[in-house]
């Protein structure tokens, strides 16, 4: 569970909803200082019993590079509404809430996608789908399948007991976990009380059959590592602190060679980099993004050069007297539809890098 170290919302960030096709989804947007967009947004998708909170102390830092900056909470996380049937909790259906997302953020625009543990599973299924315009794409302490160790085995725990439970007693059963298991761990941490008042209340505001959904996910999700690097996407890092309990830091390693991702390794950092190391996240995040759009940027540029070619090569070929598009009339352009306007998207190869920040 991660743990924010404030609540306290940093200036020109606010708490929104966002209404897509598929529904609302609560959120933290963050815009820059000037108000001026310059460059994509980026969205960020938090973990298993999390929230948009847990990115509160990196939300400033990335929108002031020129950016907005949105993080949500997924389908029946906290203040996002839930839904009664497990199966809406299925991890395409949470891809395609992503992908609906997007559409509204991005205006039709491709964006940054980030997601942190079980967020950066379903940020993969997302970028898999193709149904989101992703110009990068960011797994944040998130591993290639199911968590294992002593994360897993407190995980196996909390779902027997709400197995044991049933519908009816679902709720009164995450009450008992967080009374038993979640408060203690708080207090043992010496987390602020307002703070554990407030992991108290997003406990008990998530969905429970999400949360057995989700869960069930968790332990059982399957090795994509060897589908994404075949996807000729978008570039993607990892990045993860040095002390990450969900997944080893070498299983992360060992997941960006696989993927011919970037990769960053944050010391001191834990399971949960924004929170443990803010500022360090926030540099590697905005570095790997400008990288990323400036790589987009040339791949267009290139596209059109081609394109350009092409059509010289064509024009040269074509017999006398034939009008090309640009010698059309006015009329005749409008007509056939006036595309000028249209975005290029364009990919181009992953290459591997690694650092540590």
């Amino acid at each position: 569970m991660s743990t924010p170290k404030t609540l306290e919302l940093p200036e020109r960030v606010r708490r929104v909803t966002i209404e897509s096709r598929r529904g609302r989804f609560a959120a933290l947007e963050a815009e820059p200082t000037m108000g001026v967009c310059e460059r994509r947004p980026a969205l960020l998708v938090p973990g298993f019993t999390g929230s948009k909170e847990d990115f509160i102390p990196v939300l400033q830092s990335l929108a002031s590079a020129g950016r907005r900056i949105v993080a949500i909470d997924m389908r029946g996380q906290y203040e996002s509404p839930g839904a009664p049937d497990a199966e809406a909790y299925a991890p395409g259906e949470l891809a395609a809430d992503i992908a609906a997302i997007a559409e509204v953020i991005a205006d039709g625009q491709g964006l940054h996608l980030v997601g942190h543990s079980l967020g950066g599973l379903i940020a993969r299924e997302a970028a898999l789908a193709g149904t989101a315009r992703i110009i990068s794409l960011t797994l944040l302490g998130s591993g290639p399948g199911r968590i294992t160790g002593q994360r897993a085995e407190m995980l196996r725990g909390m779902l027997a007991m709400m197995d044991s439970a049933g519908d009816a007693g679902l709720r009164t059963t995450v009450a008992q976990i967080w009374r038993e298991h979640l408060a203690p761990e708080a207090r043992a941490g010496a987390v602020p009380d307002h703070v554990i008042a407030f992991l108290h209340e997003r406990m008990m505001g998530n969905s429970p059959a999400g949360l057995m959904a989700m869960g069930r996910y968790l332990l059982a999700c399957p090795d994509r590592t060897a589908e994404l690097a075949d996807l000729d996407g978008p570039p993607i890092l990892v990045l993860y602190g040095e002390n990450d309990d969900a997944w080893p830091p070498a299983v992360q390693e060992l997941m960006a060679e696989r993927l011919g991702a970037h990769r960053v390794c944050i010391p001191g950092a834990g399971h949960s980099p924004p929170v443990e190391a803010p500022e360090t996240t926030a540099s590697a995040l905005t570095a790997f993004w400008r990288q990323a759009e400036d790589g987009e940027h040339r791949r267009a540029g290139e596209h059109r050069r081609r394109a350009g070619e092409h059509r010289r090569r064509t024009d040269d070929k074509r017999p006398a007297g034939e009008q090309t598009a640009g010698e059309q009339t006015a009329g005749e352009q409008t007509a056939g539809g006036d595309h000028s306007g249209m975005a290029v998207w364009a990919t181009a190869p992953r290459s591997a890098t690694a650092t540590s920040a």
